[in-house]
């Protein structure tokens, strides 16, 4: 191709996702390059421990705490949108990296590693043009990506927190996501391209009535083993294990979680609510809350006979029992549902998300949207098309 688009990314958070993530860029480069012409430069890569980033020309050799010295000498203190001249980190780097984490070892004991001063100091030394992306679950890093997509950067979420703080803080990143500067397809629906849905709605002026589903990999995986007569207590073990539910399964299994994937979509429909408006039931019950979460999973037998009978019980009436969020008439809800065995979320088997949208041109048969719902490789898959389609958008030609 004639021209490249480079686009420099750091990556805040390096957990299952951001690995799977940095594999699929380096896997992707191939493709990438010949279909759309773009290069995705990875400058920094950061977990609670450390950073490894990019180094400067001539910085071979330098300690990190060295390394660190000269990038803060060299920062480029302009508001060119310059970064100073740091290299990308190679391909080998990476793959050394997500071995180096997946071993269970921090970044700062990486040979190339150093502690650092958090995201924001992070953030400070990239060009102002560069993509945040965050594969954190922390909403400590929401100061960090505004301050980024105020001096005109751009931010790519797989977390949701940042998006359900307050109503000031989402209407940056929406009014950034209407400039093309913000995505963040990841954080409801995996690898679903529910977002990317809805957008394609409002903005053609179809008025959303209603939007109902099971956006929670882990909570359908739950929902079709226990149909399968297994104990509640054994299936949350079991995705766990796999990784199918976030790090404190409470979260999943008090639809707490979902609640906050069903204000993403109230709030893109322009609707002023906020967390504790929507409301929740879940599958414990809340005074399991203070128990630490090994404590959590080691008394959680406890709930099987409670659980299978509301199983059974919906079998009995040709349901299923499941957990559903609705968001509609100005509200949402997230809980425990039963819905006919024959329709589309009866019909759900193992993490498939679904989501069912009705509005204006799609009444009275609704939009369905199916697909994946869990698995780090298919969030990491949502990660990598929002930095692709904003690179799309704002490419800068080289």
């Amino acid at each position: 191709m004639s021209s490249v688009s480079r686009r420099r990314i750091a990556l805040l958070g390096f957990g299952a996702v951001g690995q799977a993530f940095v594999r699929q860029v380096v896997d992707s480069r191939g493709a990438l390059m010949e279909r759309r012409g773009i290069e995705v430069d990875v400058m920094a890569i950061c977990d609670r421990s450390g950073v490894v980033r990019g180094r400067r020309a001539g910085q071979a050799g330098l300690s990190s705490s060295s390394r660190s010295a000269a990038v803060r000498a060299g920062k480029d203190q302009s508001n060119s949108g310059e970064f100073a001249p740091v290299e990308p980190l190679d391909d080998e780097i990476l793959c050394d990296l997500v071995e180096h984490k997946a071993a269970g070892v921090e970044l700062a004991a990486h040979e190339r590693g150093e502690e650092c001063g958090g995201a924001a100091a992070i953030v400070s030394e990239l060009p102002f043009d560069a993509i945040i992306v965050d594969c954190t679950a922390t909403a400590a890093v929401t100061p960090t990506l505004l301050a980024h997509l105020d001096r005109g950067g751009a931010v790519v979420l797989a977390n949701k927190l940042p998006l359900v703080g307050t109503l000031d803080e989402y209407d940056a990143f929406e009014s950034a996501a209407a400039e093309g500067r913000a995505a963040w397809e990841a954080t409801v629906g995996s690898g679903v391209p529910i977002i990317a849905a809805l957008r394609r709605m409002i903005d053609a002026d179809d008025i959303v009535s209603r939007i109902e589903g099971t956006f929670s990999g882990t909570l359908n995986f739950v929902a079709t083993e226990l149909r399968q007569g297994r104990a509640l207590s054994e299936i949350v073990a079991e995705a766990r294990a796999l990784r199918f539910t976030e790090p404190d399964p409470r979260a999943d299994l008090g639809g707490l979680d979902m609640a906050r994937k069903a204000l993403i979509l109230a709030r893109m429909l322009s609707w002023k609510l906020d967390l504790d408006d929507v409301g929740i039931e879940g599958l414990y019950p809340r005074w399991m809350d203070a128990m630490d979460v090994e404590e959590f999973m080691a008394a959680l037998p406890g709930l099987d006979a409670e659980v299978r009978d509301r199983v059974e019980a919906a079998g009995s009436r040709d349901a299923v029992f499941r957990h559903i969020a609705t968001v509609a008439d100005g509200k949402c809800s997230v809980g425990p549902a039963e819905v006919p065995v024959d329709s589309p979320l009866g019909r759900l088997v193992v993490t498939d998300n679904l989501v069912t949208f009705n509005s204006r041109w799609y009444d009275p048969t609704p939009l369905i949207i199916q697909g994946r719902g869990a698995g780090v490789d298919a969030t990491a898959a949502g990660v990598l098309a929002d930095v692709v389609a904003i690179a799309v958008s704002q490419g800068h030609e080289l």
